[in-house]
């Protein structure tokens, strides 16, 4: 996907969002508390902004958090994407690790910003469309067949599903699993359009590492 996502249904808009997950020497990671005045005001989130139009997903990302953060991207990659709809918007939310940055982040848009160690993002206030990045931040980036039912991390237990579309993923979402795993290897649009669709982190069969990332997926399953 490449260029702005802003449009018109009825009253309803849809926005592309993109967000970075920026990490410190100790691991700790960044969120940003929306000011006074913006949409979802006091919610914290993970920073990050609109594509413009023209842009590419990465071409923002490195273009929001300059101005954000003050911060240079030297490298990111995806992670997953989100969809959500507030009561407002419907929001596509572009997640992307960073891998290597410049500089020191300071608020450059009036946001608090803080540093959260990594097992304490799951007691953040983070916006609804945030939430399932935890998820996604705490699971592997491969999984294995034996880890759906049953990932144990920490003192805690993540339940995955099998699915093998977008009425599938929902249905498993809303019985209260943490994360997705394709059924079987899914062509690249039915991947895309469960990766957009549910909101819990998605792990592809079938397909490298990169291919499942630039999809939406959050890893791949062996």
């Amino acid at each position: 996907m490449s260029g702005a996502r802003l449009t018109e249904s009825g009253s309803r808009r849809s926005v592309h969002v993109v967000a970075g997950v920026l990490r410190d020497d100790g691991g700790r990671v960044l969120l940003a508390q929306r000011p006074p005045g913006k949409h979802l005001a006091g919610g914290w989130e993970f920073p990050g902004g609109k594509l413009e139009p023209g842009e590419s997903r990465l071409e923002a990302l490195i273009r929001e958090l300059q101005e954000e953060l003050g911060v240079t991207v030297a490298a990111a990659r995806p992670l997953m994407q989100v969809q959500h709809a507030y009561p407002e918007r419907d929001i596509l939310l572009d997640v992307w690790m960073v891998v290597r940055y410049d500089g020191l982040p300071a608020g450059l848009e009036g946001q608090t910003l803080r540093w959260w160690p990594a097992d304490a993002l799951p007691a953040a206030d983070l916006l609804p469309a945030d939430a399932p990045i935890v998820t996604a931040l705490a699971l592997p980036e491969r999984l294995t067949l034996a880890e759906i039912g049953n990932y144990v991390l920490g003192d805690r237990r993540l339940h995955g599903a099998l699915c093998a579309d977008v009425a599938e993923g929902l249905a498993a979402v809303s019985a209260g699993a943490d994360f997705l795993v394709a059924r079987d290897v899914l062509p690249d649009q039915r991947l895309a359009a469960l990766c957009a669709a549910v909101h819990a982190p998605v792990f592809a069969r079938g397909i490298g590492l990169e291919a499942a990332w630039q999809l939406g997926a959050a890893g791949i399953c062996d």
